[in-house]
């Protein structure tokens, strides 16, 4: 999610590259070793009843640049009223830009976006550092963890490669079982070469796609669950410069939703789970008007009836209503972030919560989220989090 995925990216400039004059260069020291501290965090309540009081939230950052973090931020949010509270730092990560979550709750897994780019896992909630490992390529900026919880996706930004770690029974991470080089198509205009921005897996279980911003691009591919390897399956292509950066699924498998970071647009996606094959739609105005604008990353509500786009630039989210069943994004309008460049949002896991991480203020704000209309509204002061470029509540 970073100018090496958003969760993320690459901005539209004269020439693109990631997050123009925002994101600290990549250092070129090596990922930092296993050895770390952490701060206590609240744990993630394992009864209902507990549910009811503060729950996690996790921040990620960039340590290398001025005003940076120490390493992934922790606070507690209140799921009533979304107000955050501080909490610590969980040290010994450089620049963990995204952050992600394993299926059982408990380990955490962020990138170290630099040049020797590498995945760390943290135990939850002792926020004990488990080691890291290389992703074998630079610039990693977006992770996720395959619904089997067996293996780890990561994608590499400035490389352009996307790389499979399996997961062991502690959470803790092995080495590398494959890695994959996006070597073609030919970059796309004002690219100089592939950016893997995303590495998901689809809703149906079975196919693996990555986004790629410098070639126009998503792949998709089978996962070897056994060995850990790739199978390219398909590819779809987007229109050339659109800068494809983040894609989000519907709930019902059958539609995906880009955020087109260079050509600021959005596109409807068709997706037949059967063979992975994704269709590319035409593209839709994100509501921002003609000012300068990358977004960065879409998200859906859990009943599939709304859409948020973050908007760096304009400083907003576009709201769309999902029609159609899933087939059809209707522009509602759009919100003021209340923050600068917001890099990353994210739902609680009730869908009543939505976290803005801004990266230029750094910021962190909450909106709450309305059931029946989709609407938007801020609650609380910004929580100051330096250089917030991801937000991840549990």
């Amino acid at each position: 999610m970073a100018g090496a995925a958003a969760i993320a990216a690459v901005p539209a400039c004269a020439a693109p590259r990631k997050d123009p004059a925002v994101t600290p260069p990549l250092p070129k020291t090596p990922p930092a070793g296993p050895s770390a501290s952490a701060s206590a965090a609240p744990s993630a309540p394992s009864s209902p009843a507990a549910r009811s009081g503060p729950r996690p939230l996790f921040l990620g950052t960039y340590t290398s640049g001025d005003g940076g973090g120490k390493g992934i931020g922790v606070a507690a949010y209140d799921p009533a009223t979304g107000e955050i509270t501080g909490g610590g730092v969980v040290t010994g990560v450089e620049n963990p830009s995204f952050l992600a979550v394993h299926p059982d709750g408990r380990t955490l897994y962020a990138v170290d976006e630099q040049t020797a780019g590498a995945v760390t896992a943290v135990r939850l909630p002792e926020n004990e550092v488990l080691g890291s490992r290389s992703t074998g390529g630079a610039g990693p900026c977006h992770l996720s963890v395959h619904p089997s919880g067996r293996w780890l996706l990561s994608a590499n930004y400035a490389s352009g490669s996307v790389a499979v770690h399996p997961v062991g029974a502690s959470g803790a991470l092995g080495e590398r079982t494959d890695l994959v080089a996006h070597t073609s198509p030919a970059p796309g205009p004002g690219q100089q070469g592939p950016h893997a921005h995303q590495f998901v897996t689809a809703p149906d279980g079975g196919h693996l796609l990555a986004v790629d911003l410098g070639t126009d691009t998503v792949y998709t591919y089978r996962l070897d669950e056994t060995r850990g390897t790739l199978t390219e399956v398909s590819r779809a292509r987007t229109r050339p410069g659109a800068g494809p950066r983040h894609l989000t699924f519907h709930p019902g498998g059958r539609y995906a939703y880009l955020a087109d970071e260079v050509a600021d647009t959005v596109t409807v996606c068709g997706y037949d789970p059967a063979t992975g094959r994704l269709s590319v739609g035409e593209p839709q105005s994100t509501g921002t008007g003609g000012g300068t604008n990358y977004p960065a990353q879409l998200l859906v509500t859990p009943n599939g009836s709304y859409a948020f786009l973050a908007n760096r630039g304009h400083d907003s989210l576009t709201r769309y209503a999902i029609e159609a069943g899933g087939a059809r994004l209707r522009l509602l309008d759009t919100v003021p972030v209340g923050g600068d460049f917001p890099r990353h949002i994210a739902l609680s896991p009730d869908g009543r919560l939505l976290f803005a991480a801004n990266q230029r203020s750094g910021t962190v704000t909450v909106f709450e989220v309305d059931q029946e209309s989709g609407g938007l509204r801020r609650t609380g002061e910004p929580f100051a989090s330096p250089l917030a470029v991801c937000a991840l509540p549990l």
